[in-house]
């Protein structure tokens, strides 16, 4: 049995995955990430050998990926955020070609081969319109919690699109939709196919083909999927293991990743 570890350092949270010969799970967990990358890490790190009870020597390899994936200072590789997600999403489904990772501040689009290696890449500007960001301040404004307003936009029959690029301008426009008294599950899902909207087109730069999957944050969401199918007219893959599909990419590349040197030994 080799044991690999993933962690998948991201701007909100952190998380780990541990895995067993590179395919099954058998340990995932996420935490709040700090100012402090490292000790984020570490903590987390921690807290899953404990559990587990393992040793640090029990683990033959440490992959780390994310926003703060060079701060993991214990890490053996770090691979980029697209790379990890796009191995983690075929675990989960198999015949995934193209991956969309929507994160807190950007989202990221992918198209893989049948072996999950990433054959072309885009990425949205670095800005909350483009990501999880934009919606944690629609909610703000409109004054619900970030994990409430999908249940909410899925309530909607009539939505309308949120127009501005640009999350500190959407104040005024939520305020005006506000006072014209549009209800508020059609300005949320409006807020939600704004997102998606810009987040399309960094997809289709890369060529949309089934399947879709979805990682990232905002795969929580319930009506991300919903706005995406609607967008991309096909049902995406989006489950809430796919919460975890960079650690769990990761994880599954620590694991090649021995394999690989263990062939060049043997050579």
């Amino acid at each position: 049995m080799v044991i690999t570890v993933g962690i998948d350092v991201g701007t909100r949270n952190t998380k780990i995955a541990v895995m067993e010969d590179g395919a099954k799970i058998i340990y995932k967990n996420v935490t709040r990430t700090t100012f402090d990358f490292a000790k984020t890490a570490r903590g987390v790190y921690g807290s899953a050998l404990k559990e587990l009870g393992l040793r640090e020597d029990d683990v033959k390899y440490v992959v780390a990926t994310g926003f703060g994936r060079y701060r993991v200072d214990f890490r053996d590789i770090n691979v980029t955020d697209i790379t990890a997600n796009s191995r983690g999403a075929r675990l989960f489904y198999p015949n995934t070609r193209c991956v969309l990772d929507i994160g807190a501040g950007n989202s990221r689009a992918a198209k893989i081969d049948e072996r999950g290696r990433v054959v072309k890449f885009r990425s949205t500007e670095k800005c909350a319109a483009g990501g999880g960001g934009f919606l944690e301040k629609i909610a703000y404004y409109t004054g619900f919690e970030i994990s409430e307003i999908g249940k909410i936009a899925l309530q909607s029959k009539n939505p309308v699109p949120i127009s501005t690029v640009c999350s500190v301008f959407a104040e005024s426009e939520v305020i005006n939709l506000v006072t014209q008294e549009v209800p508020m599950e059609d300005i949320l899902m409006g807020a939600h196919l704004s997102v998606i909207g810009r987040v399309v087109i960094t997809l289709k730069q890369v060529g949309v083909e089934p399947e879709v999957t979805l990682t990232g944050g905002l795969v929580l969401n319930p009506a991300i999927p919903k706005a995406l199918e609607e967008k991309l007219k096909m049902k995406p893959n989006a489950s809430p293991e796919l919460f975890y599909a960079g650690a769990v990419g990761a994880a599954v590349l620590g694991y090649r990743r021995l394999l690989k040197k263990r062939e060049v030994q043997a050579a």
